[in-house]
């Protein structure tokens, strides 16, 4: 089993290099199921139903999410209606959408489960990420489970995929936008990366305007985020190898595409 994971898709820069890289990786590493992280895909901030639709339409089967999942203003009936949606599991419950779904692939099914880390990360109010896994945990019985932890500190993911090494199949790092190469295979058997990286516009910072955020950095003065204009762009991904039988990762390959250097295509 093959899965791709695609890391934060950030506004329309990173919309048009996963429609144009998107389907050649797919062939190229022969990808059974592809996850994405959508929750900076309209204008940098947020999901909506256009934005969702077009990430299905270039063949993604499973949306994650984050921090930023509630940013833009939808119906309810739009996460009711986006079941390939997957939000963070440890907010509060009646928040629209659902934190893990179970996929059918080629008779196999596969779990995927968003989630928020708590260092550094205020919105949401996110309950703790250990306890809420555990809790997941004792309902679920399929084999491969694939977790978005989307969270700031390397140190809270790295606590978090050792804690569930053997107990899922994958940890796939979200939410700094910049692409470690940290991947491995834990002992028991869980693929881990620390951050899968962004798709977006490549001459900004994390996706925004340099002089907006270089300012921001610079007095610690608020400042309007902005989304970089350029069109060149970034995509970073991660091909995950699963051994269907016992649903541990064979292999985490990382996924690179700039105008400086590609990987792994």
């Amino acid at each position: 089993m093959k899965v791709l994971f695609i890391g934060d898709i950030f506004s329309k820069v990173g919309r048009q290099m996963t429609e144009k890289y998107l389907k050649d990786i797919q062939i190229k590493h022969h990808i059974d199921f592809t996850i994405a992280n959508g929750e900076n895909v309209a204008h940098g901030k947020g999901i909506n139903s256009s934005t969702y639709e077009k990430l299905v339409s270039f063949g993604i089967d499973a949306i994650t999410l984050g921090n930023h999942f509630a940013a833009k203003t939808e119906t309810n009936s739009f996460y009711l209606k986006a079941v390939k949606m997957i939000r963070p599991i440890n907010i509060h419950p009646s928040a629209s959408g659902v934190g893990t779904r179970v996929f059918d692939v080629n008779g196999i099914k596969i779990r995927v489960t968003n989630i928020l880390g708590r260092a550094f990360i205020t919105e949401l109010n996110p309950s703790n990420p250990f306890d809420a896994m555990d809790e997941l945990l004792k309902t679920c019985d399929e084999k491969i489970h694939i977790v978005d932890f989307h969270a700031e500190a390397t140190a809270e993911k790295l606590a978090f995929a050792w804690n569930f090494d053997g107990k899922v199949t994958a940890v796939i790092g979200t939410h700094t936008h910049v692409q470690t190469a940290d991947n491995r295979i834990l002992p028991q058997g869980t693929g881990y990366i620390s951050d899968v990286g962004m798709t977006g516009p490549y001459n900004g910072i994390i996706g925004g305007r340099r002089d907006s955020m270089i300012y921001r950095s610079r007095t610690g003065l608020p400042v309007k985020f902005d989304v970089e204009a350029s069109l060149e762009g970034v995509l970073c991904g991660v091909v995950l190898d699963i051994d269907e039988e016992n649903a541990k990762t064979r292999s985490v390959e990382r996924i690179y595409i700039s105008p400086d250097r590609v990987e792994g295509i």
